[in-house]
């Protein structure tokens, strides 16, 4: 095969048919990373002897005629705060470079491998997780495949990269704030947030314990759907991990919208986006059939209160390390963890209070509403750099507030998915799916209806050699 496939779903069609092999595909895969990783910067390491050895033991179940998992010869990458056994796991940070390797997988990377999936490496973030823009002062900046001179969004921004470069097909990232939602949507790829608690942590770098998310990037509604089943199932290791029930969502995407009950999210959802991200919300209502606009009430304070939460948590977690090694932090967020351990205790118990309040209020919409749309971002990708971005009259700072349409509704947890619009112009930008708790597959189902619709798509940036 001359060409390979860019989705998951047909690589494994290609792989399971005999039109090539899986050490073919990593092959491939790992020379497309070689020549194009030195100027996207995507990956911080690249695990080439590991996915080679891993195809090679896929090609043997397949010649012995194994049931052929899922995934199976399916590359991917996760973000660099997910443990690699062998590798340490520096949450692309200078300041845990000396950590001991780690000596197991994350619970999802084994979740992967065993679906047959080839891991191709760690990816680029924020240092700590703790950023929008994936600017990294050790490890450089990840570009943007859609213009190399723009942000890929972070903290995920090597994963949205990766996928929308066409690297990989699949990706693992983490949401605390919109770790997920952002880059997916400034790199025009479909993201999924699930519900807090809905996939294990096991084995990852933590940020904000108490609302850190795990979840996939993928170019396709079906690929991001078949690595979230692939995902799911509960680890009594990570104690907010629910024990809820394994909720295969693949099966259900062609299920359509035709029956839910769906409204566009106004007020400070509009207040705080632009033309072209207000446009993108319009676009995707009207592609669903919404009429109905509702006004969530006190998002401003949810954000306040999400900010107050994560710098709190942020700055204890590191606090020791701030103390004795301060200046190997990351330049660009290392004040806003010291500034962190500095906050009033009223204040964090007076965030987490509004918290609840903010969940109970969020949810009555749910008894009228199955799905909330609203803007990813308040603009597309600035440049990398970029001091300020401008909504409307707004002049704000563009590192903290490309998060300030997904961070108020991180830190009540519930499930979101990311669809790719190109409402005006070469850059996309996505627009969030927002479900109850628990109903990620009428997140993924509204996506695919998009997506079905030509509405949401995904211009994967490629080089075949």
């Amino acid at each position: 095969m001359s060409i390979l496939p860019s989705t998951a779903t047909e690589l494994t069609k290609a792989f399971s048919t005999g039109q090539i092999s899986a050490l073919e595909i990593a092959t491939a895969t790992l020379k497309r990373i070689g020549n194009s990783n030195p100027t996207l910067n995507a990956f911080i390491s690249i695990t080439q002897e590991r996915m080679l050895a891993e195809a090679k033991r896929v090609d043997q179940a397949r010649a012995r005629g194994a049931a052929l998992s899922p995934l199976a010869a399916v590359p991917y990458a996760v973000k660099n705060l997910f443990d690699v056994e062998g590798l340490t796991t520096i949450a692309g940070a200078k300041v845990l470079a000396t950590q001991a390797a780690a000596r197991h997988d994350a619970t999802l990377v084994q979740r992967m491998q065993h679906a047959g999936g080839l891991l191709a490496g760690t990816l680029n973030m924020d240092a700590l997780a703790y950023g929008f823009t994936t600017e990294n002062t050790y490890y450089g900046a990840t570009h943007n495949p859609h213009d190399m001179r723009r942000s890929a969004g972070g903290s995920s921004g090597g994963s949205a990269a990766a996928v929308a470069a066409g690297l990989v097909p699949i990706a693992l990232g983490s949401d605390t704030n919109g770790s997920i939602r952002v880059p997916a949507s400034l790199c025009g790829i479909f993201g999924l947030k699930p519900t807090y608690g809905r996939l294990p942590r096991t084995g990852t770098f933590p940020f904000v314990n108490s609302f850190d998310h795990l979840g996939p990037f993928a170019a396709t509604t079906q690929d991001l759907a078949l690595a979230y089943d692939t995902l799911q199932g509960p680890d009594k290791r990570d104690a907010a991990c629910a024990q809820k029930p394994v909720a295969p969502t693949l099966v259900q995407l062609n299920l359509g919208v035709k029956k839910l009950r769906i409204a566009r999210l106004t007020g400070y959802f509009d207040q705080y986006a632009d033309a072209t991200a207000q446009s993108a919300a319009h676009i995707a209502a009207r592609a669903l059939g919404v009429n109905d606009e509702v006004d969530l009430v006190g998002v401003a304070e949810a954000r306040a209160a999400a900010f107050v939460i994560t710098a709190a948590e942020g700055g204890s977690l590191h606090l020791d390390a701030l103390r004795e090694r301060a200046e190997e932090f990351e330049p660009l967020s290392r004040d806003r963890l010291l500034a962190g351990t500095l906050l009033p205790a009223a204040w964090i118990q007076r965030a987490q209070r509004y918290r609840r309040q903010f969940l109970q209020r969020a949810l009555a919409l749910f008894d009228r509403y199955d799905l909330l749309i609203a803007p990813a971002t308040p603009v597309t990708a600035p440049l990398l750099g970029q001091a300020e971005i401008q909504i409307g009259k707004l002049t704000l700072p563009t590192r903290p507030n490309m998060g300030l349409l997904t961070q108020p509704l991180s830190f009540i947890g519930l499930p979101i998915a990311v669809a790719p619009i190109w409402p005006d112009g070469p850059l996309p930008i996505g627009v969030q799916l927002i479900a109850a708790p628990w109903r990620e597959d009428l997140c993924l189902r509204a996506a695919h209806a998009l997506e079905e619709q030509g509405i949401a798509i995904c211009q994967i940036i490629a080089s075949q050699s």
